[in-house]
């Protein structure tokens, strides 16, 4: 019984995805034009070369910031809940706020979040 629901969803997903492109492919414009094919960046031209090297300080901000939204979220989702968790919600939330913020002094400490 499962098994069959399964396949059915499975295969309704893929004609689903499979007629959606296909409408896509048949109505969107072909108009081919040289410029299509360049880099844009904020109606600036590019000079030099696209593929170029970045300061890995750029990468580690990037990261930082990704790890503190990832909280917000955990911590959103817990603020929902947390009438239901009780002392044991409190506790585990409080110890996931401590590995962050160790976390956080550590890369503070490092001068990762110094831009320079």
């Amino acid at each position: 019984m499962y098994f069959t629901l399964l396949v059915v969803v499975i295969l309704t997903a893929i004609a689903l995805v499979a007629v959606a492109l296909g409408i896509a492919r048949a109505i969107s414009p072909r108009s081919y034009n040289p410029q299509k094919g360049e880099a844009y960046e904020c109606g600036i031209p590019t000079r030099g070369r696209s593929w170029m090297q970045f300061k890995v300080g750029y990468y580690l901000f990037a990261i930082l910031f990704l790890m503190f939204d990832v909280e917000t979220v955990f911590l959103f989702s817990w603020a929902v809940v947390v009438q239901e968790l009780g002392v044991y919600g409190l506790v585990s939330i409080l110890f996931f706020l401590l590995v962050l913020i160790l976390g956080l002094a550590y890369a503070w400490r490092k001068g990762a979040l110094e831009w320079k």
